[in-house]
């Protein structure tokens, strides 16, 4: 069995572009699906995806790990995090490939199960973009949180921290209290409840008071305290934080990862396997998490592939807490695909059995809805001054 060749399928999620990868191969019929999302960077990626074909066309692509040592190593610059992308999607799809051509679903392949369901949550809005940062005031957040309760979700996160600097002010920590309070009294205490921080305070100090302003509604974790980076300055927070501290999703190397396990910077890691590698690399990570004590709920903001994706890590992972998906991030999320291993039952996605990921692309729907320029959201990113900030 050889590699034959690698498309690429972009797809306008108004938030962002989803990339589906398809890589062929000589056995008629046996192709593989893979996910290489990276907001703001789509034609990069695609051009990246160019660059790697000739490396692992011809090349069996049941040999998982020796094709992604290819694209790492003869690439010879390192890849950073257009180009991990574009051999995360690739690796991706060999999985699918592999799948297929044993007659078994992915997470068979990873080991096994290691549970029945997989925990989920989503975003305000079901991921819409205004609904998931610009929930900054209490009404619209209460709204928005209620009306996810609503479509079956047990598990919600926000993204309320206001664009801050290397202070917060005490108008703000006020509002932040008072808006997570009344989250948790409208949702009750059977709703799980995470709160982003975007990376938006600059210091590890301003980072704690929001903490402090957040603990009272009892989050599951808080999620990117402090930009990314500086691993003392999260080992700082975590040390002093009354609620557990998550990050990662902007990480892409073992190295980075290892640094933050080293350090015990993080109660819960966030690998993005459209990012970090793929699977196999992902699975690196959670063994390396789970040697010491740290949990995983990865990164997923993306499209169906990824969920897919996603899912089958989840099922084989035993450290995996939760999984973040946006499948109503747009009305016809489902329209594109002709097949999906999801599929939600009270607030968790079922296991899957079809073979390899089990998914496909409806490539006629997916042709509707063709590459456009993602918002540029980050301008609104500043603070009453004018300063530039992390938002």
């Amino acid at each position: 069995m050889k590699i034959t060749g690698i498309k690429t399928c972009v797809v306008n999620a108004e938030m962002r572009n989803w990339i589906f990868v398809r890589v062929e191969t000589d056995q008629p019929g046996l192709y593989g699906w893979g996910e290489a999302t990276l907001e703001w960077k789509t034609r990069a990626v695609v051009g990246a995806l160019e660059d790697l074909e000739p490396l692992i066309v011809g090349q069996d692509p049941r040999q998982i790990n020796q094709l992604v040592r290819i694209m790492k190593k003869q690439s010879f610059w390192r890849l950073g995090v257009i180009g991990t992308s574009a051999a995360s999607g690739i690796e991706i799809a060999l999985w699918d490939i592999f799948g297929k051509a044993l007659g078994c679903p992915v997470w068979q392949l990873l080991g096994g199960k290691v549970r029945e369901r997989v925990k989920i949550y989503t975003h305000l809005g079901m991921g819409q973009m205004e609904s998931v940062y610009e929930s900054l005031d209490e009404e619209p957040l209460i709204a928005r949180a209620v009306a996810v309760r609503e479509r079956g979700y047990n598990a919600i996160k926000v993204v309320n921290i206001p664009y801050t600097h290397y202070t917060a002010s005490s108008l703000e920590l006020d509002k932040v209290a008072r808006m997570m309070v009344r989250l948790r009294e409208v949702l009750g205490p059977e709703v799980e409840i995470m709160v982003d921080f975007h990376g938006r305070p600059a210091s590890a100090r301003a980072a704690l008071q929001y903490i402090d302003a957040v603990a009272p509604a009892k989050p599951l974790f808080v999620e990117e305290p402090i930009p990314p980076g500086d691993t003392a300055g999260l080992a700082f927070i975590r040390e002093r934080s009354s609620v557990p501290v998550a990050a990662g999703e902007r990480l892409i190397d073992l190295a980075d990862f290892a640094d933050l396990f080293a350090g015990r910077a993080v109660d819960i890691a966030q690998p993005d396997l459209c990012h970090c590698g793929g699977i196999s690399e992902a699975k690196k990570i959670a063994a390396m998490a789970e040697s010491v004590g740290i949990g995983i709920a990865p990164h997923n903001p993306a499209g169906p592939v990824a969920g897919a994706a996603a899912l089958h890590f989840a099922v084989a992972t035993p450290n995996h807490i939760i999984q973040e998906e946006m499948v109503g991030a747009v009305p016809w999320y489902q329209d594109v695909v002709s097949q999906t291993p999801v599929q939600m039952e009270d607030g968790c996605w079922l296991v899957p059995e079809a073979p390899g990921l089990g998914i496909e692309i409806n490539l006629s729907e997916a042709a509707k809805y063709p590459f456009q320029q993602e918002p540029i959201h980050p301008a609104n990113a500043r603070v009453s001054d004018g300063t530039i900030v992390d938002w």
